[in-house]
């Protein structure tokens, strides 16, 4: 699936990108240990960004379109109302987007960039899926030939160093994607980021807000079962890549709020017992009807404390926007400089 180190180059006049693999064999050793430990531990579990083979990415892109699916309307509104001002202090460099996958929202910036400053940009979207990195960069190529383009296939939750960091940069990571990292894991991912963004660069996050539980559930249970699927693409993306045996059949799809940790949880429920042989990892694993695998979860935020992270990642918060209703929240922040300002 990762193979290449360099996977493609094209260029014709002004036009030119170009995408490059970070991952070679670290996608297999990555996957491979995380279904070893994940599937030995007393709550099965897999990180969720496994979802995403070619399959994963399309069925998200639908997830995104429907009614129920707020975040991704509601951010992209909010994005819409504010990238002219945003573009405007943007005056050439990297746009950097981290788990780009559709384009609709960088292409929202990119569309109040006048065609000049684009000639000056570098795009550079960074993501564990190949097809989706080959997929912006076909979509960017054909609508802004002035661009250049730099594809990056990483792991962006610890491969940030694959990102070429020696031109101005604004890091766009976006979507509430932070909300999929552990507490740990995000405070760790913010404090990266501010060791590597120079003192004039900036990092535009989306976050999704807390709100009634009803909304929330919603969301992650679509009257289409789109999400039920793309849950069980994981299953899919495991049989692929370990030569495991999964029958998505054998499992039904589960999404709760649990307030205690404000998170929607998503699992895969056993709906009978099963035995899975995981055969490339040598492991075979029973589950008894009702035992879950734990796939995602979708950390929801208050104001304080996205603010308490940034405070201790060493960020300062420079712009806060919401919608009418404060569902969702593009954040603005810079790295402190030595000054503390």
């Amino acid at each position: 699936m990762y193979r290449s180190t360099e996977s493609r180059q094209k260029e014709s006049g002004t036009k030119r990108v170009r995408v490059l693999n970070r991952l070679d064999g670290r996608y297999k050793a990555g996957i491979s240990y995380d279904a070893r430990v994940g599937f030995t531990a007393p709550q099965r579990r897999i990180p969720c960004k496994y979802f995403y083979d070619a399959r994963g990415s399309e069925l998200f892109d639908e997830i995104c379109r429907l009614p129920e699916y707020y975040p991704t309307r509601t951010e992209l509104s909010i994005l819409r109302a504010i990238a002219p001002s945003i573009m405007s202090d943007f005056t050439g460099g990297d746009l950097v987007e981290l788990g780009s996958g559709d384009t609709t929202k960088i292409r929202t910036l990119l569309d109040t960039a006048e065609s000049h400053n684009r000639d000056m940009m570098r795009y550079i979207p960074v993501d564990i899926s190949q097809s989706a990195i080959a997929r912006a960069c076909d979509d960017l190529l054909s609508l802004y030939p002035e661009l250049q383009v730099l594809g990056i296939v990483a792991d962006f939750t610890y491969q940030l160093d694959a990102i070429p960091i020696e031109r101005p940069s604004m890091v766009c990571f976006l979507g509430g994607t932070i909300g999929n990292m552990e507490p740990d894991e995000s405070m760790s991912f913010f404090r990266e980021i501010a060791r590597t963004l120079k003192p004039d660069d900036r990092v535009m996050v989306g976050f999704d807000m807390v709100k009634e539980r009803s909304i929330l559930e919603t969301a992650y249970n679509d009257s289409r079962g789109v999400t039920a699927r793309f849950n069980k693409n994981v299953l899919r993306v495991l049989n692929n890549e370990l030569e495991a045996d999964f029958d998505e059949r054998d499992y039904d799809h589960l999404a709760f709020f649990n307030d205690a940790e404000s998170r929607i949880e998503m699992h895969l429920v056993a709906n009978r017992d099963v035995r899975v042989n995981i055969q490339s990892i040598g492991l075979e694993i029973e589950m008894e009807k009702g035992e879950t695998i734990h796939t995602e979860n979708s950390r929801k935020f208050t104001r304080a404390h996205v603010e308490d992270m940034a405070n201790q990642a060493g960020l300062c918060i420079q712009d806060w926007y919401s919608d009418l209703n404060e569902w969702f929240s593009l954040v603005l922040m810079r790295p402190v400089t030595a000054t503390g300002t």
